[in-house]
């Protein structure tokens, strides 16, 4: 029996075994291994990046597939932004380019969460175009996260809400005295939108990061070997299964 052939039973066999299981509502997917798979076959890191932009419509396709709402990926970190001078503006280029060919799609709703303050204004000015132009597409919210980092994320979110309490003549002492989590969140990122049900991590690697610190807290976290370009839609199965199979308790 041919690779071929098994692999197509085995993915049916995961699709019926999800019949019945929760889906994930937002799925977030930290894109690892791009540099270890180029650095596998010979290649430079540009061709890793390239081939792991290239996997982020099969992806969008498959968790629309299943009926997940909200997807987010995390394309560059806050760290990445210290990469050699070439490489950054090879992958801030590669990473643009993606985020226009998903824009071009019309078929979902794009956000960037990040700070482009620390992205090269013409590769941030292409973003915020992008999630303009898209941004009354009624379809799968799609968060695009460039130049981001968990714990920048909370300090801009400090920073904005003490310029607001200082803007409406709110003390500090005031401010602490009426804090509470949901001040926090409706100031970060991904103000508006639903935490993560399940956060995916590709390459072997098996820690954050920093990624959506305060958002995973309940998330259900899934960690997979492949490098992110040979991500197969049954390793997406496979974590979808892993999902449906736990017992979701919110820190009750």
């Amino acid at each position: 029996m041919s690779s071929g052939l098994l692999y197509g039973l085995y993915e049916r066999r995961l699709q019926r075994e999800l019949r019945g299981m929760p889906v994930p509502q937002h799925v977030a997917v930290i894109l690892d291994g791009n540099r270890r798979w180029a650095k596998a076959i010979g290649s430079p890191a540009s061709e890793g990046h390239r081939a792991g932009a290239g996997k982020m419509i099969e992806f969008l396709d498959w968790a629309e597939e299943v009926g997940v709402c909200l997807v987010t990926l995390w394309m560059l970190s806050t760290e990445n932004l210290s990469r050699d001078e070439s490489e950054l503006a090879e992958l801030l280029e590669i990473i643009a380019s993606a985020v226009e060919t998903l824009g071009k799609t019309g078929r979902w709703k794009l956000r960037v969460v990040g700070d482009l303050r620390l992205v090269e204004s013409e590769y941030a000015s292409r973003l915020s175009a992008v999630e303009e132009a898209t941004c009354d597409i009624d379809g799968m919210e799609v968060n695009v996260a460039v130049g981001y980092g968990g714990r920048h994320e909370l300090v801009d979110a400090v920073r904005e809400l003490l310029l607001q309490a200082d803007g409406e003549g709110t003390s500090v002492a005031e401010l602490a005295e009426s804090l509470t989590d949901a001040d926090i969140t409706e100031h970060l990122y991904t103000r508006g939108q639903p935490d993560p049900d399940l956060v995916i991590r590709t390459s072997g690697e098996q820690r954050l990061s920093g990624f959506m610190l305060w958002q995973s807290a309940h998330s259900e976290f899934y960690f997979c070997d492949t490098y992110w370009p040979d991500f197969r839609r049954v390793d997406f199965l496979r974590a979808l299964r892993s999902y449906g199979q736990r017992e979701r308790r919110m820190g009750k």
